[in-house]
């Protein structure tokens, strides 16, 4: 079983107060039912976020705007969730919908695991989108250190000459400057000495 489908079930277990439907859920082999709960009104989140989950792992679009909507909850085992079912999925929608996330400053709270999905897929979006993340946690007295130090890491994983700017800013910061040490270390010399 994979590792996060098992912590998931764990956690979504206790939550569905062990319910008969939680293990109808986690039993199906339906996509079909699974999809049902996604659109019938009254089911709980915790159903939601099984049925998205499963129908993600089996690369069923019709996850997909509910796991975006669970990419960006409060509830970061939600969250971290929702990005591990969201890799799996396949969509060429993701990567746009994990950028929007990442640069939204109303929810810059909740946008970690948007960030850290985007080094996942390397997707075109990626590097700008965190470029732009850093850059705004680069203010002084910015709570959201985590979020910065994500951007930090995925942006020496992804590798990219564009990220250099933002990398020798984030060397100002005691709390991201050996992160990005090692970050710049990463991104290839442009030649010509730059």
């Amino acid at each position: 079983m994979d590792e996060e489908l098992r912590s998931l079930t764990e956690r979504l277990r206790q939550e569905s107060g062990e319910s008969p439907v939680y293990d109808r859920l986690v039993t199906t082999e339906d996509v079909d039912e699974l999809a049902a709960v996604l659109t019938e009104p009254g089911q709980p989140l915790w159903a939601r976020e099984l049925a998205a989950f499963r129908l993600g792992l089996a690369g069923d679009r019709r996850a997909f705007e509910a796991l975006v909507l669970l990419l960006n909850h409060r509830d970061p085992q939600r969250c971290a969730s929702a990005a591990h079912a969201l890799a799996r999925l396949d969509d060429p929608r993701t990567a746009r919908a994990a950028a929007a996330l990442a640069t939204n400053e109303l929810r810059v709270a909740y946008a970690l695991h948007p960030v850290r999905l985007l080094v996942r897929l390397r997707a075109p979006e990626a590097v700008p989108a965190l470029i732009t993340t850093l850059g705004r946690r680069l203010r002084p007295h910015d709570p959201y250190r985590r979020v910065a130090l994500a951007c930090v890491e995925g942006l020496g994983t992804l590798g990219d000459t564009r990220a250099r700017p933002v990398l020798n800013e984030a060397l100002a910061h005691p709390v991201l400057a050996e992160a990005a040490v090692q970050a710049l270390a990463r991104i290839p010399r442009q030649r010509g000495g730059g």
